[in-house]
């Protein structure tokens, strides 16, 4: 699990395409203190493990799964992509609780400045869309988010100084691709309550005043 506070942006200084998977070679320094192999580090959103450790770099497999849903094939050497450890209990949870298991990609449409923020409009699919709320979270290219406005097309978010330059989020440009990592709180519940579409079966038992009072909640 990771929380959505970037630790540093690292470099992409390599990478070897497979049939449909690919090897990431990246540069970093902060994240690789005390990192071994089969860790889990977050690369732009995207939980991914240590299968190399070299002098200041990290190899990392990506599986064809991830090439579909993510933004990591559309990767070249010399990008720059945003790197976080996985939590430890110990630590402060800064940001919100990201698992690192991307739900799909967006576009940014727009960055408009407002005085010391930039605001940035996402758009993406209608299935990504239902799970965002208003002064929800949502992980974008692993930054943990506020969201300020959402429709049934876009959401927008307001980027501070210190997020600007701590990330690789106001280096993009519209039209380009970024992962997003919904709230799982809203997932979860839509299955509980048996939700999520004609595809899905519906929960043997709803959440109700009965189902709460036969488990001992009430």
């Amino acid at each position: 699990m990771f929380t959505g506070i970037i630790e540093e942006m690292g470099v992409l200084k390599g990478i070897k395409h497979g049939a449909k998977s690919s090897v990431l070679t990246i540069a970093a320094d902060k994240v690789l203190e005390g990192t071994k192999l089969g860790d889990s580090i977050c690369t732009n959103g995207v939980c991914l493990t240590v299968t190399k450790l070299g002098s200041g770099t990290f190899d990392a497999d990506v599986m064809a799964e991830s090439i579909r849903r993510t933004n990591l094939g559309d990767l070249k050497s010399g990008d720059r992509v945003n790197l976080e450890r996985a939590l430890r209990l110990c630590d402060r949870l800064g940001g919100h609780i990201v698992s690192g298991h991307v739900d799909g990609t967006g576009r940014i449409r727009s960055l408009v400045r407002e005085d010391n923020a930039v605001w940035v409009t996402i758009e993406t699919k209608s299935e990504i869309l239902k799970y965002i709320i208003e002064k929800g979270s949502i992980t974008i290219d692993g930054i943990s988010l506020t969201v300020a406005y959402v429709d049934h097309e876009i959401f927008k978010v307001s980027i501070i100084p210190h997020t600007g330059e701590e990330t690789t989020l106001l280096k993009k440009k519209a039209g380009d691709k970024v992962n997003l990592e919904n709230d799982l709180i809203g997932k979860y519940v839509e299955k509980l309550l048996g939700g999520g579409g004609e595809d899905r079966k519906p929960a043997k038992e709803t959440i109700s005043e009965d189902y709460l009072r036969k488990y001992g909640f009430i």
